[in-house]
């Protein structure tokens, strides 16, 4: 049962991630394409917790972890150079 729930979850995180791909390839404008950009790292994240549990080892969720970090601190710095030019003031 726990096999193909997780088989189930990984093809719609999958899906989830192609439609992201596209939204940040046609995206009308840069916002857009951030926000894509930023939800297609939280599927990634998703993706590699769900087969960590699916190979049952524990190396996939400090994966997670470390993608989860630089995620939040690049959307913060991409996001500071959208609104003022610069990262560092």
């Amino acid at each position: 049962m726990l096999d193909t729930a997780l088989m189930i979850s990984l093809m719609l995180i999958v899906l989830a991630m192609a439609m992201n791909i596209y939204r940040l390839a046609i995206g009308p404008d840069i916002p857009d394409r951030l926000l894509a950009l930023d939800t297609l790292y939280v599927n990634s994240i998703a993706l590699i917790v769900l087969l960590g549990l699916w190979l049952n080892t524990k190396t996939y969720f400090e994966a997670a972890m470390l993608i989860a970090m630089l995620g939040f601190v690049s959307t913060m710095a991409i996001c500071r150079y959208l609104l003022r030019g610069d990262i560092i003031e």
